[in-house]
């Protein structure tokens, strides 16, 4: 015999499975997905007209390009409706320049709509998720969680003023401290 209590969880972790399970379906992307040159056109230029796709050109010596990935692994979490996916800059682009890796080309219906060359748009070296988010959004809405409105804008320039906020409440506790 269960208690009361034991139902009423059970019950509440089934609708939560229901979710996830819908969640799921809706999904469509949610990584960043390595590519080659030969997938390029079937995975950027030919993406549906409904989807953003994140191109991240990078090389794997480069440590500038290892921080923007950890930011694009998070919001490719997040924002599972954007397609990311990264390609080696010279697969993509014969004799592209290491100095202007890393590099994010942003398509739509087949088109670049915007093009990021280095860190300095992000933040420079201590670019975060929601500062990526915030340059990458600034003229169009190319993160999508699924979830529909423009409550992703909202949603990250609250999170980007949080992290702020707290780092500076930090600072101010450490120089209390002196």
């Amino acid at each position: 015999r269960m208690g009361g209590n034991r139902v009423i969880s059970i019950e509440i972790w089934r609708m939560r499975l229901a979710e996830l399970k819908e969640a799921a379906k809706t999904a469509r992307f949610g990584t960043v997905q390595p590519i080659t040159g030969s997938d390029f056109v079937r995975e950027v230029s030919q993406a549906p007209p409904d989807v953003w796709v994140v191109v991240f050109l990078y090389k794997d010596a480069i440590p500038e390009c290892g921080l923007l990935e950890t930011c694009l692994e998070e919001l490719a979490t997040k924002y599972a409706e954007t397609k990311f996916v990264k390609i080696i800059s010279t697969d993509c682009i014969p004799n592209y320049p290491d100095r202007n890796v890393p590099t994010i080309l942003v398509y739509n219906n087949s088109a670049v709509k915007g093009t990021y060359v280095g860190l300095q748009k992000f933040g420079g070296k201590k670019c975060t998720p929601e500062s990526v988010a915030l340059a990458l959004c600034d003229s169009d809405p190319v993160l999508n969680d699924g979830q529909g409105g423009n409550n992703v804008m909202e949603g990250v320039r609250r999170k980007f003023i949080e992290k702020v906020v707290s780092q500076l409440e930090t600072r101010e506790d450490e120089d209390d401290s002196d």
